[in-house]
């Protein structure tokens, strides 16, 4: 049976692309559908990651059924940092069926290569600041917030259509509680140093707030492979967006002499109140996730972003910068009720974070592959 893979415009009709994750998961108890509004909001033009990029959604159809899908992106802030020629392809989903899963893969590249892409890199679900990889190991517990879900399968298919391993990302599982006896050490010698203040972001205050973690991001992460800076416009969606759920807690920004130094946001796991959503907020779903999320509270989390300012990372002084804030958010965490959190996602190649997160007690529990071929 011959399969047709259609091409939809963003801001299209998405039904068949938001549906199919129904089916395609239908026996997994650990998937957890993204809320549909969610994705309409990121699949649409409206989205201000494509001011700077452009895409296409892409589903596979047997027989008038949908059985799989993804899209293919071109990020032209990432082409103008890199100059690699790299396009992406991301929210890949499909049966396990090798036909249809070339025939997206094949689909995806010969979008990219119509513009000028000579490799395709993926699955980057849209940029590189967002969900990354193929889930390859860890595939008995649920995703958190913003990270990717796929079954044993899907990997292999990746790899049968041609891409090969470029990359692989960690995802850690940390437990909250007592730290260990030297990570407490180095947060209490920190701790000592009156430069250095550390503060929850202020609600009340909220847009100079983020402005600050982005800032502090932007410069800890500018090295940091296929890097891409937030714009203004991303830097504005994100904090609508985060203030809905943000949990003031569960954040620090420390500041040397008055300067922002280090950063720290953990995101309650909203995907804890959702899974029972099926992706619908209407007609209960919206007050189902209220109700979950400020009264009965999370009991996990997942720390998405950590950066230190360059400048103070070759310093002796401030050597034990982030055990002092894994730790703060340890304390954080217990205060809240937080029982586990996430750490993620974190390069394999990033040793000294590697380090740190193990010297915390972190382990690793995820991993997510990015794969790349030329064409």
């Amino acid at each position: 049976m011959s399969v047709e893979i259609r091409h939809t415009a963003l801001g299209g009709k998405l039904e068949p692309f938001l549906e199919v994750v129904s089916y395609i998961y239908r026996n997994d108890p650990n998937y957890v559908r993204a809320l549909d509004f969610d994705m309409k909001q990121r699949l649409s033009k409206k989205n201000p990651f494509f001011e700077h990029a452009e895409g296409v959604v892409l589903t596979a159809h047997r027989n008038g059924f949908c059985v799989g899908r993804a899209t293919a992106q071109i990020d032209r802030a990432h082409l103008a940092l890199h100059r690699d020629d790299a396009g992406f392809f991301g929210f890949f989903d499909t049966i396990a069926d090798q036909e249809v899963a070339g025939a997206l893969l094949e689909a995806a590249a010969a979008w990219l290569r119509e513009r000028g892409m000579k490799r395709m890199r993926g699955p980057i679900s849209l940029g590189i600041n967002e969900e990354l990889g193929c889930l390859v190991d860890g595939f008995d517990t649920p995703p958190m917030i913003l990270m990717q879900h796929h079954l044993p399968y899907q990997g292999g298919l990746i790899e049968q259509a041609g891409l090969a391993k470029l990359k692989d990302f960690y995802a850690w599982r940390y437990v909250v509680g007592d730290l260990p006896t030297r990570a407490q050490k180095a947060h209490d010698e920190i701790e000592a140093l009156p430069e250095v203040k550390s503060r929850h972001i202020d609600m009340k205050n909220f847009e100079r707030d983020l402005r600050i973690v982005v800032d502090v991001f932007n410069d800890a992460w500018s090295d940091n492979w296929s890097f891409v800076p937030y714009s203004e416009a991303e830097v504005m969606r994100m904090g609508e967006e985060l203030k809905l759920i943000a949990i003031p807690a569960l954040s620090y920004i420390t500041e040397v002499d008055g300067e922002p130094a280090a950063v720290a946001v953990a995101l309650p796991n909203v995907n804890e109140v959702i899974r029972d959503l099926d992706g619908k907020l209407l007609p209960t779903g919206l007050a189902k996730l209220l109700w979950r999320l400020k009264v009965v509270g999370p009991k996990t989390a997942r720390l998405a972003l950590l950066g230190i300012r360059k400048k103070y990372r070759g310093v002796r002084k401030y050597a034990g910068l982030s055990t002092y804030i894994y730790a703060k958010m340890n304390r954080a965490g217990r205060d809240v009720g937080i029982q586990w959190g996430e750490l993620s996602w974190t390069d394999e190649d990033n040793a000294p974070v590697n380090v740190g997160i193990r010297f915390m007690g972190g382990k690793i529990y995820k991993r997510y592959r990015v794969y790349e071929r030329a064409l």
